[in-house]
């Protein structure tokens, strides 16, 4: 019988030599199955007692390629294949009779024919309720040296070979022992110690502690910084008129309408004339570029380095202050001035005169009527704004002043490990914004770089601007000037209140120049040089002792102090640390991380993966080993050939059959 696609054939004692032989041929092309095709496996040739049995059995064989198996098969595991040559047929068929070996064999030795291996499977019965449980005798194991070998995932495996130190001890071959408890013990205290000084280290390193370093070096050449100089009086008293005392009076001097008159008397100006006029508006800014002290009218003399300089080396800025003049300043594209040496002789020396008798007259004790007579100065770099009513410094006339400088570099850390900044903040106020001190918002053109007195300056316009609708005229932006009655109800309250409070938070920058000063004077001018410099300037010798001073900046040495944050821990450290504690107390490294990675892919296809194959592949199985009926009724039968009545078609590589509880002997026949 032919059941589905494996082919079952009862041979008879008798019929048995002249119906292989009759078949032989049919089998070669008979194996339609995939796999059978693939793996060049024909169907199973059976042999037994074809009588009935009182009992159902069902058996299925499974099997891979039989020539060619890796290993020794298990006799343990049901359904495999132990292959055998055709030529050796005849003592495991139990044939009777002389006539089956001449009649196999020789026909087998012929090279032109194919080459055929019979396969007998361990047969596993299920037998019938009726009758007692009988098995197939199972096969032989094998035997050899090579022996099952434990999987990589064995935890036993993987210690023996693991780099870890102590593993090894603890999953060792044998049983529970003291000695591996006590290196258990060693193991999980050393692995404790690791991770809390790793820990230690984290949170160390997540604290992101900095620290400074302080260093000295040497330069060629150093650039010039930018040197601002101011007035400490910011109007001359002849170059105002009544329509300023009109406008700026009240804001600036503090002076009512009635005080007009005898304020002009006491600046030997004549008396408002009848039927003035004020102009209906007024402009701060160009009141302070008018009546403001000139460069030209200041400025005696100027050398740098030994040459002269003038005015045309100077920017007018305005400031606070008033209009001031900044030397160095790098505007419009200027090349900055350097200087190869230090010392006196080799930076800038000017000859001021500070134009005492142009000073405003004390008319009543307000914030901005000056006490003093002299210039302020400020020394900075090309990048920062002048700050000059809060940073200068000032020198007096009839004194020579030097100011020695060095400079010094600043570098600090951006967070986490510090709080500098290197985005400029935008002066202009945004309408739609409800805080003006927030962060700013896109500008279109291009910013000036960071530097802290730029930030303050931004703030600062940005607050007042946002109060009083206006700016002052020293500070940048789009906003319009304040009318001198704006100045003196609102800006300059503003202004002043916000100092006081210190609204402004403005970062370090992350990168920035700054210079350090030593100012020494001597008096000047001698009585020989008083009467010279009358002489050379058209001016009396008191006026020289009371109007005059000089200025001299150089540089002290051409080297420069770097004041730099630096990360206190690094990444690098934290790792050396980690590896040190890992080397210290489990003797590991990072290709020990490495190893237990792997082991866990082992473990994971292993445990994981291979229990859901294992389980697909049983109910494979499982499907195929289905009971049917005996075929006991047949066993009077002549043998014959014959297809089987329609089944379920097996799958492959796999045969079904009720046998009896008498011997039977499942043969694959393989062609090569």
């Amino acid at each position: 019988m032919l059941p589905g696609r494996g082919t079952m054939l009862y041979l008879g004692t008798r019929w048995a030599p002249v119906l292989y032989l009759g078949v032989a041929a049919w089998l070669s092309r008979a194996a339609d199955c995939p796999a059978c095709q693939a793996s060049r496996t024909l169907p199973a040739l059976c042999y037994g007692d074809p009588s009935p049995a009182p009992a159902q059995e069902a058996r299925a064989c499974s099997w891979s390629k039989p020539a060619r198996l890796s290993r020794p098969p298990n006799p343990r595991q049901p359904g495999q294949c132990f292959p055998t040559s055709l030529s050796g047929l005849a003592p495991l068929l139990h044939l009777s009779g002389p006539r089956l070996a001449p009649a196999v064999t020789p026909r087998l030795a012929r090279p032109s024919d194919p080459l055929f291996l019979l396969s007998p499977c361990h047969l596993v019965t299920t037998p019938s309720p009726l009758s007692p449980p009988t098995s197939a005798p199972a096969m032989k194991t094998p035997s050899g040296p090579e022996e099952a070998r434990r999987p990589a995932s064995d935890i036993r495996v993987f210690a023996s070979s693991c780099t870890l130190h102590g593993l090894g001890h603890v999953f060792g071959p044998g049983s529970l022992t003291p000695r591996r408890g006590l290196w258990a013990v060693a193991v999980l205290l050393s692995l404790a110690a690791f991770l809390y000084q790793v820990a230690e280290r984290v949170r160390y390193y997540g604290e992101f502690h900095h620290e400074t370093a302080l260093d000295e070096r040497e330069s060629h050449q150093l650039t010039f910084p930018a040197v601002t100089l101011c007035n400490v009086n910011p109007l001359r008293r002849s170059r105002l008129t009544p329509n300023d005392l009109h406008w700026a009076g009240p804001a600036l001097l503090g002076l009512e309408p009635a005080e007009h008159a005898a304020f002009l008397r006491a600046l030997g100006r004549p008396p408002t004339p009848p039927g003035f006029m004020p102009s209906p508006t007024f402009d701060m800014a160009r009141l302070y570029a008018r009546a403001g002290h000139t460069l030209e009218d200041m400025l005696l003399d100027c050398r740098y380095r030994g040459q002269p300089c003038g005015p045309e080396n100077f920017t007018a800025i305005f400031t606070r202050m008033g209009q001031c003049y900044t030397f160095n300043s790098g505007a419009n594209g200027a090349e900055l001035l350097t200087t190869p040496k230090g010392g006196a002789g080799n930076g800038l020396e000017v000859m001021l005169d500070v134009q005492e008798d142009e000073y405003l007259p004390v008319w009543k004790d307000v914030e901005e009527t000056p006490f003093e007579v002299g210039i302020r100065v400020q020394i900075h770099s090309q990048e920062e704004p002048p700050l000059i009513d809060q940073l200068g410094f000032g020198v007096a006339p009839g004194y020579q002043t030097f100011v020695s400088c060095q400079q010094q570099q600043l570098s600090f850390l951006p967070a986490p490990w510090g709080d500098c900044s290197s985005r400029s903040l935008d002066p202009d106020f945004d309408s739609e914004s409800s805080d003006p001190l927030g962060p700013p918002g896109p500008t279109p053109g291009p910013r000036p770089p960071y530097s802290l007195m730029g930030c303050r300056l931004a703030c600062e316009t940005r607050y007042v601007a946002r109060k009083c609708g206006c700016r002052m005229m020293h500070m940048p932006g789009g906003a319009p000037v304040c009318s001198p009655q704006q100045y003196k109800d609102c800006a300059d309250p503003a202004l002043d209140a916000m100092l006081r409070k210190d609204a402004c938070t403005c970062p370090n920058p992350c990168a920035t120049t700054r210079y350090a000063k030593e100012l020494s004077m001597v008096r000047m001018p001698s009585r020989p040089a008083t009467r010279y410099l009358a002489r050379k300037y058209n001016r009396s010798e008191a006026y020289i002792a009371d109007n005059v001073l000089v200025l001299d900046i150089f540089f002290e040495a051409l080297n420069y102090e770097t004041v730099e944050q630096k990360a206190a821990y690094e990444v690098s450290e934290l790792l050396g640390d980690i590896g040190g504690q890992m080397g210290l107390f489990i003797g590991a490294s990072l290709l020990t991380i490495l190893e237990i990675l792997d082991y866990l892919c082992e473990v994971f296809r292993d445990r994981v993966l291979g229990y859901f194959w294992n389980r697909k592949r049983s109910q494979k199985h499982s499907s195929t080993n289905l009971l049917q009926e005996g075929m006991g009724s047949h066993g009077n039968e002549v043998p014959h050939l014959s297809l089987g009545p329609s089944r379920p078609p097996t799958p492959p590589c796999a045969v079904t059959r009720t046998l009896s509880a008498s011997h039977r002997t499942c043969y694959l026949v393989t062609r090569l």
